[in-house]
């Protein structure tokens, strides 16, 4: 068995031309870009530390005491299904309300088109006629 060291006989002494792709520094650039994502991935997701609510679908349970307030779109409100004057006609409903022994529940149905500001003032309403347990009425997501 020999071995040539030099170039081929008869040759002139020149290299070879490679026909391939050298990927060496291909791969080393992709090393480099996944330590960088490695890296900086967990501080981009681990911002702050909250605990995000789970998302839970109970059926809202009706009873004859709860009491619902509706507001429609144009901020007019509702007991039950009897319309109310205004914000104070409200205020004394639900301080009546409020001294019953189980307090009632207040769900409040607030219709999509209406303003925040109506929402607002009836969810500060219960607040302020010392109401404990106030909750929002909403329909489940459409699957589809």
């Amino acid at each position: 068995m020999a071995m040539q060291l030099g170039p081929p006989e008869g040759g002139s002494g020149e290299d070879e031309i490679l026909s391939t792709i050298n990927t060496t520094p291909l791969v080393d650039v992709m090393l480099v870009l996944l330590i960088i994502f490695l890296i900086t991935i967990p501080v981009v997701t681990q911002t702050i530390a909250v605990a995000l609510p789970k998302e839970v679908n109970q059926p809202m349970q009706t009873r004859p005491e709860n009491i619902t307030v509706a507001v429609n779109k144009d901020g007019a409100i509702f007991w039950n299904t009897t319309p109310v004057a205004d914000g104070a006609a409200l205020f004394e409903l639900m301080k009546a309300v409020a001294v019953l022994e189980p307090q009632p529940e207040v769900h409040i149905r607030g219709d999509q088109q209406a303003r925040y500001e109506f929402i607002g003032k009836v969810l500060a309403t219960c607040q302020r006629a010392g109401i404990a347990k106030v909750s929002f009425v909403t329909e489940p997501p459409s699957k589809g």
